[in-house]
């Protein structure tokens, strides 16, 4: 069963814009925002790779980190490591990428450990290294900064006390966005659209269909 407070380590077969891998194990002590995403996904390229390039380019390294997960599980293909490499470039895109790992199975290594179910998807995780948020689709700027604000506040070694305090005051300050009608322009690639929620002590986790493509 799937433990936000102990996620899997992600599984890569190559990195790319990083000299050197990137495990979530290395990154601890900082909020660590993950896109991953499709270089075909219209989702992708229309809300969640220039998000996660204006996250990476706006928040200190030192204290967050952003990750691009290539989860290519259409078209394959297309999405070699050569090909995203020369994407990556063509679209501008400065932040390290993992390469999802092929597991045998149908889909990729990560994205089965975390059960995503499909592009872009938006994981945080907070600095002690636990799954915050798992959002399917686009995320609002707003709510996406705010939150991985709230998390930068945290102590790294915070109890769990405080940490269910700063959710009860996000959940206070944020307006739901399942509580209003959402546009679903922009192509969502994949899944069924179910919502998870992967915090067992912080249950403000939401997804939104904006554009994303399911499995």
């Amino acid at each position: 069963m799937f433990d936000p407070q102990n996620p899997p380590e992600l599984e890569a077969s190559t990195w790319l814009n990083a000299p050197e891998p990137r495990p979530l194990e290395s990154l601890k002590g900082r909020v660590v925002v993950l896109t991953a995403f499709q270089t075909h996904c219209p989702g992708s390229l229309k809300h969640g790779l220039p998000q996660a390039e204006r996250m990476a380019q706006g928040f200190s390294d030192d204290e967050v980190v952003v990750i691009g997960l290539n989860t290519a599980f259409e078209e394959p293909e297309t999405q070699t490591a050569e090909k995203l490499a020369a994407f990556l470039t063509e679209q501008g895109l400065t932040f390290p990428v993992a390469k999802d790992a092929i597991n045998g199975g149908s889909l990729p290594a990560t994205m089965t450990a975390y059960e995503i179910q499909g592009t872009p998807t938006t994981l945080i995780f907070d600095r002690q290294g636990r799954l915050r948020r798992h959002y399917l689709g686009r995320v609002d700027d707003l709510r996406l900064a705010a939150e991985v604000m709230a998390f930068c506040m945290e102590a790294p070694n915070a109890p769990v006390e405080q940490s269910m305090a700063v959710e009860r005051r996000l959940a206070a300050a944020l307006v739901d966005p399942d509580a209003h009608a959402h546009s679903h322009e922009g192509g969502c690639c994949g899944g069924h659209g179910h919502s998870h929620d992967h915090d067992h002590s912080h249950d403000h986790a939401h997804t939104e269909g904006g554009g994303c493509c399911k499995h």
